[in-house]
């Protein structure tokens, strides 16, 4: 039976450039990157090209891109960087009610820590309100973190009128670039961003990779302690064919971005046109108008999210209700309950379709027909 994946914003398969390059630094390289002696320094030399790549891709300095975990981390890091750096100016944090769970979960244990947290709502396309962000803003305010892409609909915020409102507030501004980074042109200067997360297995690159970008003006507290590397911010030895991989993944990133934008909203048109071809009812979950190329979320109205993955897995696609960080759980999508409410039916109808490299025009098809089939059955 022929597979079809469509859930590249849970992961991304490792592009094969980037395993080559692991391999060839895994095969090569050995030394560790704090070294002195030669073996470091061509272990070091690796970290410091892709240190410059990364932040490049960003319109940022080198000096301020910091190596995580992964996507996870930086938020954390980011997080329990500010609160514990700025308290003393305030303990007031303001986010969204459709973050994802690594920044909900820190503000709920930073709530416990005694910080007060503004959960700022969404409209129905995932949006939020600048005037309410304008609204929630307080003197006492350290930092707004607010996600640049949503990875369960797409949506995206309003990030540049975000930092133009904080321009002259002391607050630090975060954000979780986690499934935008790679498709979206992100720039921090001119975006007035303070802080921004990232994972590399979004884009191509290896598990257990990411960075957090933290302006040269941003005192970070280190959550890992043990050794110097990353200036003092995050200690422990460099996973360097990891950092190499990464690197890899960006420049990948960054050839034809266009063309690869236009593909996978392309995608998304012909996977509606061929429903609504097969006469199938549903609905968009967000905006198509302003939303990440690769993301794609449905209503089916009539079905059960739970019957829908089951069967559209025994039938080769492989899809999502949101967030892989969620599966298994019988909460309904916290994403969608802020967009639509707690009694709406697209909480158990829902699915999000996503697209990467190696998706073709006839997977999608295939998997509107496949779709289709399950959709005419559960109904009945």
């Amino acid at each position: 039976m022929e597979r079809i994946y469509l859930d590249h914003a849970a992961t991304s398969p490792m592009h094969p450039r980037v395993v080559e390059r692991m391999l060839e630094v895994m095969n090569s390289t050995f030394g560790n990157p704090s070294s002195i002696h030669s073996f470091g320094r061509e272990a070091r030399h690796h970290i410091d090209l892709a240190r410059a790549a990364l932040a490049k891709s960003i319109g940022a300095k080198e000096n301020e891109i910091i190596f995580t975990s992964g996507g996870t981390e930086a938020d954390n890091l980011a997080l329990f960087s500010v609160a514990e750096s700025y308290q003393n100016n305030g303990k007031h944090i303001i986010t969204t009610q459709i973050e994802h769970h690594a920044v909900l979960h820190a503000c709920k244990k930073l709530e416990k820590m005694g910080f007060e947290v503004t959960y700022l709502p969404v409209d129905e396309t995932g949006r939020i309100s600048i005037d309410e962000l304008r609204n929630a803003l307080r003197d006492d305010t350290i930092l707004v973190s607010v996600m640049y892409g949503n990875n369960e609909v797409g949506t995206i915020q309003p990030i540049k009128e975000i930092g133009q409102l904080l321009k002259d507030h002391k607050a630090k501004f975060h954000t979780d670039a986690v499934q935008a980074y790679g498709v979206e042109d992100i720039d921090v200067s001119e975006c007035m961003i303070d802080l921004l997360s990232v994972s590399a297995h979004k884009i191509n690159g290896p598990k257990g990779m990411g960075f957090l970008f933290a302006s040269a003006d941003v005192k970070i507290s280190p959550r890992i302690f043990g050794g110097e590397q990353e200036r003092k911010r995050r200690a422990g030895t460099e996973n360097v064919a990891s950092i190499a991989g990464f690197h890899e993944a960006v420049i990948i990133a960054n050839e034809d971005r266009t063309p690869k934008r236009d593909k996978y909203f392309g995608l998304k048109e012909t996977l509606m046109r061929k429903l609504r071809d097969l006469n199938v009812e549903f609905e968009v979950n967000g905006f198509l108008e302003n939303s990440l190329p690769h993301v794609l979320n449905l209503s089916f109205p009539g079905t059960s999210v739970e019957a829908m993955l089951v069967n559209l897995d025994l039938a080769g696609i492989a899809v999502s209700s949101g967030s892989a960080c969620t599966a298994g759980s019988i909460e309904p999508s916290h994403v969608l309950v802020a967009m639509f409410g707690k009694q709406s039916e697209r909480l158990i109808n829902s699915i999000r379709f996503s697209f990467g490299f190696t998706t073709t025009e006839e997977e999608v098809i295939k998997a509107a027909e496949e779709t289709a089939k399950v959709v005419s059955r559960l109904k009945k």
